[in-house]
């Protein structure tokens, strides 16, 4: 696909705030035909360093909670001035996704790139955890790292040239993302699918000189793209 949006953030000081495969053109993928309400008040759950939190209230125009545990606020908050956004526009807050801060029913919508899989893993999660924030009829996209094929039996050993097994249990397969959402009874799952943003987003990410990406590298290199892919589950809470 065409990254229309996301090419205005392919500069080098905001490629640098990344922490993984290129997020902002996974949002704009996961967000091509969203739902999301104009003027939407959005949490952006698992932010890092912002840069999807500021593509979100800039491009979409919604009021952003940028929700992160490892992210420092006051950091985020200088990055949010310089690009432009006011306090009104995009609001840091560090949050556990598995302990939020927020009032009940208080998001139009969740949007989560790169991160639901640390802690949404759990087929509880939704319906315990996350769909309390959300109004009735709200909705979430969720795009995170997969595997192709589910081989935690048998792991390639190209993937284990950057990754542990452990590490890599954070990522699975179609079936069993479908099978966890599912499960859940607050939402209408209304997708699971296979992105398009997988080799686009991983060079991007590759061509970055952190400690992150080099390590990345090296399985890579040695053709362990083939395993992998990008997964975006769209679900919307009920009306009841």
């Amino acid at each position: 696909m065409e990254y229309i949006r996301s090419e205005k953030y392919n500069t080098p000081a905001l490629q640098e705030k990344i922490m993984g495969p290129n997020p902002v053109k996974l949002e704009e993928e996961l967000l091509s035909e969203h739902r999301i309400p104009d003027g939407a008040v959005v949490c952006d759950l698992g932010s890092g360093q912002g840069l999807t939190s500021v593509f979100l209230a800039k491009e979409y125009g919604f009021t952003v909670y940028a929700a992160d545990l490892w992210s420092d606020p006051e950091e985020n908050r200088r990055f949010f001035d310089q690009m432009g956004l006011s306090p009104q526009q995009i609001i840091p807050v560090r949050a556990d996704a598995l302990d939020l801060p927020f009032e009940k029913e208080f998001f139009d919508a969740v949007v989560s790139t790169d991160s639901y899989n640390y802690f949404g893993r759990d087929a509880h999660y939704l319906d315990d955890r996350l769909l309390p924030f959300v109004k009735k009829g709200g909705y979430i996209y969720i795009t995170i790292p997969g595997m192709k094929k589910d081989c935690h039996d048998h792991l390639p050993p190209e993937l284990l040239l950057s990754w542990t097994p452990e590490q890599l249990d954070y990522m699975h397969d179609l079936d069993y993302w479908t099978g966890i959402v599912q499960q859940c009874k607050g939402a209408e799952v209304i997708s699971v699918r296979e992105m398009e943003s997988n080799e686009e987003v991983w060079n991007d990410w590759l061509k970055q000189n952190n400690e992150y990406a080099i390590g990345d590298r090296k399985a890579m290199n040695a053709g362990g793209g083939k395993y992998l892919n990008f997964i975006a589950i769209v679900l919307r809470k009920h009306d009841t």
